[in-house]
């Protein structure tokens, strides 16, 4: 297997894909479009919060196998792992597929493989493999192939090496000289298919999340109407042996799951009946959770005398990492304070946010009249809360 290997898009996918490759004695030219981003990979040092990863990107860049740049160079496989979000109206966004497209294709060259990593609606690699024919390269001597990223968030360095893989090429030898180059450094099995079927298969694997963390949203607005505790109505149900209830929160957020959904339902329109209404229900619990701290607050207020100081607890989309994207604990902490409320914003994976003060967690709870947790990062699980109102949309109480 050849050596070189250029990854373009240096986020949460990218960065530990290119430090790990680096550490398994390939050569890999790391390529992202933020300045900033590359100087501090090519200190050795990391902008984004992953357990292991600091210690893969030191040594990668210390033994000279990563070095990270603004501009691609020449490879013997391409891998684009940039985000893929979705225009107004749950319209799939592939813009920056096309521009990292466009990007490498001057370095592309026969026998070369060009992989998308990112997650993408169907056919997106077919059009991958357009851009490159349109800049004038044989794609019937190139291997273009999709190999959707499958990793959770705070266990990605270990999840990359030993979850199996999906490749599906555009044909069948892109195929199997991608599942070849897998096979050097995943320890799970790497499964074969075409394009359109990888494509879909890790579309398919979110929108099942998310329909099955709708039910448990939903369950959760039905027992708070019915004054059921939900959490202890979940852990009866799934005595059963047949049952598996996941635990709602205040909404679902993350790069995946709550976007990777729409791409079937804008594909499949009228079709795709319960992965539109799974989306619905999970994007109105947060709406819901919304209203029920506003509800706090006013009754506080009423009673007091005076605003409510609310303690959001977390930020991010999900425990113990620092990734804010699509997160709706972020989202209701913006609503809240451009409603006029008091709020104390606490994420304790960030040091600070552009849009308001990070307070530490200890101080919240200490000035907060309204506690409520979003998000149940391991710092909130010890605290001791005595005579506030707290509201947990997360389980972190129970």
């Amino acid at each position: 297997m050849d050596k070189k290997v250029c990854v373009v898009g240096l986020g949460y996918i990218g960065l530990p894909t290119a430090a790990l490759l680096a550490n398994r004695s390939y050569e890999v030219r790391g390529v992202d479009v933020v300045q900033s981003t590359v100087d501090i990979i090519n200190r050795g040092e990391i902008h984004i919060v992953e357990p292991e990863l600091d210690t893969f990107v030191r040594a990668a860049v210390n033994s000279g196998k990563l070095k990270a740049d603004i501009k691609p160079a020449q490879a013997d496989v391409f891998i684009i792992a940039v985000p893929t979000p979705f225009h107004e109206g749950y319209v799939p966004n592939i813009d920056y597929v096309i521009s990292a497209t466009k990007s490498i294709a001057p370095y592309v060259q026969e026998g070369n493989i060009v992989i998308l990593e990112s997650t993408s609606p169907v056919g997106t690699t077919d059009k991958v493999a357009e851009v490159l024919a349109s800049h004038g390269i044989d794609t019937r001597k190139v291997h273009v192939a999709h190999c959707p990223e499958r990793v959770l968030p705070g266990h990605i360095m270990r999840e990359l090496v030993e979850n199996d893989r999906i490749v599906g090429g555009t044909t069948s030898e892109a195929t199997e000289v991608t599942v070849a180059f897998y096979q050097t450094f995943v320890e799970g099995e790497v499964l074969a298919t075409d394009a359109k079927t990888a494509e879909m298969a890790k579309l398919t694997e979110n929108s099942f999340r998310d329909t099955n963390i709708a039910f448990a949203n939903e369950l959760s607005i039905l027992c708070d109407k019915f004054d059921i505790d939900v959490w202890e109505l979940i852990k009866l149900a799934n005595r059963h042996p047949r049952v598996n209830i996941l635990q709602p929160g205040a909404g679902v957020g993350g790069h995946c799951i709550a976007v990777d959904p729409w791409f079937i339902v804008h594909a499949g329109g009228e079709d795709a009946k319960i992965i539109r209404t799974a989306r619905e229900v999970n994007t109105y619990k947060t709406e819901w959770a919304i209203e029920k701290i506003k509800n706090a607050a006013l009754a506080f207020e009423n009673e007091n005398g005076r605003k409510a100081k609310i303690a959001c607890m977390g930020l991010a989309f999900k425990p113990d990492i620092d990734d804010l994207r699509e997160s709706p604990a972020l989202y209701i902490t913006r609503r809240l304070i451009a409603d006029g409320l008091e709020v104390l914003a606490i994420e304790p994976n960030i040091s600070e946010h552009k849009d308001f003060d990070v307070v530490n967690y200890n101080e919240a709870v200490e000035k907060a009249d309204v506690i409520v947790f979003l998000v149940a990062h391991k710092e909130f699980k010890d605290l001791k809360i005595f005579g506030k109102e707290t509201i947990d949309f997360c389980g972190i109480t129970v």
